[in-house]
C-alpha cells in the first residue's frame, strides 16, 4: 500500500482540482451548474477504492474476495461514464465555452483514470487467481459489462445502487434488451462502441507503459 501512495496522492489531488473547477463556477455564476459532477466524481472514486480493498485484502474468506469484486464491478461503470457529461456541453453564459470545455474534459479524464486505475488493481489481483490468457479475457468482459453500464446509467437511468433496491426491472430491461436485440439497437451501438474505445486505451496504455520500462 505504502509502495502506492504517490499514486493516491496523485488522484486525491486530480479530485481536489476538480472541485475547485466546479466550486470556481458555481462563486462565479452563482448558481448549482455542473455541481453533479462532483457527485459522478465521488462515484467513480468508489470503484478506485473497492479495487484497492480487493487488491491489497489478505483475507482468505472467498466470501470477502468474491463481495468485493461483485461490488467493484456494480460501481465500475460510474468511472468511465462520466465521458457522456460532455453532453452536456454548450455556451452557458456568463461562463465561456472554454472553461466548460476544461472543465467537463478534465472530469472526464478524471473518471476514465479512475476507472482505468481500477481496472490495474483488479487485473494485478486475477493475475495471482488466473493463467495470463484468462487474465486478459476477464478484464475484457469487465470492459465489456462496464460499457454496457455506460448506457444503462446514461439511458436507462439506472443508478448502481438499484442492483440492490430494485433487481427486478433490472431483470426486466435486460430481458428486453436480450430478447429483442433488432429494437435496441442502440444499446448494442453504443455498447460496442464504448467497449472498442475503453478496451483500447486500456491495453493501449498498458503497452506504453511496458515499452516506458523496457527502453
Amino acid at each position: 500500500m505504502k509502495k502506492n501512495w504517490k499514486q493516491h496522492q496523485v488522484v486525491l489531488l486530480s479530485l481536489a482540482l476538480s472541485v475547485i473547477l466546479v466550486t470556481t463556477r458555481m462563486i462565479f455564476t452563482g448558481t448549482m451548474g455542473y455541481i453533479f459532477l462532483i457527485w459522478n466524481l465521488f462515484l467513480a472514486w468508489i470503484p478506485y477504492f473497492m479495487s484497492i480493498l480487493l487488491r491489497y485484502n489478505n483475507s482468505d474468506s472467498k466470501f470477502i474476495h468474491y463481495g468485493l469484486i461483485i461490488s467493484w464491478l456494480i460501481f465500475f461503470p460510474n468511472a468511465p461514464y462520466i465521458i457522456t457529461d460532455l453532453y452536456h456541453l454548450k455556451l452557458r453564459p456568463p461562463v465561456p465555452l472554454w472553461y466548460d470545455t476544461v472543465l467537463l474534459f478534465w472530469c472526464a479524464w478524471i473518471g476514465f483514470s479512475l476507472g482505468f486505475l481500477s481496472l490495474w488493481n483488479v487485473e494485478h489481483y486475477l493475475r495471482n487467481k488466473l493463467k495470463g490468457k484468462w487474465v486478459n479475457i476477464v478484464i475484457s468482459l469487465f470492459i465489456v459489462l462496464g460499457a454496457f453500464g455506460i448506457y444503462a446509467g446514461r439511458y436507462l437511468r439506472w443508478n448502481s445502487w438499484y442492483v440492490v433496491t430494485n433487481p427486478g426491472d433490472i431483470a426486466k430491461d435486460v430481458k428486453f434488451i436480450v430478447l429483442n436485440p433488432e429494437d435496441n439497437l442502440r444499446t448494442w451501438g453504443v455498447t460496442l462502441i464504448f467497449s472498442i474505445l475503453m478496451l483500447a486505451c486500456y491495453f493501449m496504455i498498458k503497452k506504453m507503459k511496458q515499452a516506458m520500462i523496457e527502453s
